[in-house]
């Protein structure tokens, strides 16, 4: 079976922000590269933030791979969203070292500041929170992530400051 869906101008994507042209250099690179899946994952996320199911379709389609494993590489590797985020993605480490030194403290601190539960996005569309199973930062615990930027020896006061500092920035 060959796919005819890079030809299929009428392919019509969920979220109306995505224009697949932006990928298309991307998946024409690596379309014949074995093991070239996270890559154009990656790319895919970094131009439209998420992952959404039709997207992945496409792109199984472009790669001449099952929707299911494409789908099966985005719900197994935490880097990859299904769910748009908000501009400032928050990863919030609730593994052993931060939990012991109190991560659940910070999140309650957290969701109150944000006024969001987890993998909402804030009313201004400034932030998302993510729990995570470890950053790998036990030595900072307790420990989250914003952007590219790791913040350590977090207390519920330092985490809201960092926040408030982020939201003034825009």
């Amino acid at each position: 079976m060959t796919c005819n869906c890079a030809e299929n101008k009428s392919w019509k994507f969920s979220d109306p922000e995505i224009d697949i042209a932006l990928l298309e250099p991307t998946l024409e690179k690596y379309g014949d590269v074995a093991g070239s899946l996270i890559t154009v994952l990656q790319k895919a996320q970094e131009l439209y933030g998420y992952l959404p199911v039709d997207l992945q379709a496409y792109i199984a389609c472009r790669l001449g791979v099952k929707p299911a494993k494409v789908m099966g590489v985005v719900t197994f590797y935490t880097q990859f969203r299904t769910k748009p985020v908000g501009k400032n993605l928050i990863l919030l480490c609730q593994g052993t070292a931060c939990h012991v030194n109190g991560s659940s403290g910070i999140e309650q601190a957290i969701r109150e500041f944000l006024g969001t539960e987890e993998g909402e996005i804030t009313a201004d569309g400034l932030f998302t929170y993510n729990n995570v199973a470890c950053l790998g930062c036990c030595s900072l615990s307790p420990v989250m992530m914003i952007g590219d930027k790791t913040y350590g020896n977090l207390t519920k006061d330092k985490a809201v400051k960092i926040l408030k500092e982020i939201a003034a920035e825009g």
